[in-house]
């Protein structure tokens, strides 16, 4: 099956679906990741916040960095391969570049607390 690699943006946490505002898209987009990883694909999601080494170890990724500053994020490689930048993909757009069937039931739930509750009330982890 596939890899997905995706390096996102500056976030307070690893999914972006944490803190005071949790932002629609990004929730959807976790869930399209959860929903590939059930498909059986692998999905490694890194946070240029959390982990700016992996970026700055990826040639691709370090090149369009600097050619596109963070406006550049996400930068999401299938197979190693440069797939999408700049912008989330929808499920439509994931499940066929994988040459999966899209599940049109699916719909997603709200999106759980990537931080200990306490971190959380603080508004960012």
């Amino acid at each position: 099956m596939s890899s997905l690699d995706v390096y996102d943006p500056a976030m307070c946490c690893a999914t972006g679906v944490c803190g005071p505002q949790v932002e629609p898209h990004l929730a959807q987009f976790e869930a399209d990741l959860r929903w590939l990883g059930g498909q059986g694909a692998t999905v490694t999601r890194r946070n240029l916040g959390q982990e700016p080494g992996a970026f700055a170890a990826n040639d691709l990724v370090r090149t369009l960095l600097q050619s596109g500053g963070e406006q550049a994020l996400p930068v999401i490689l299938l197979d190693g391969r440069l797939r999408w930048a700049g912008h989330y993909p929808d499920r439509a757009e994931l499940a066929a570049s994988l040459g999966l069937a899209e599940d049109p039931g699916a719909v997603v739930g709200e999106a759980a607390p990537c931080c200990p509750p306490a971190e959380a009330a603080s508004g960012c982890c």
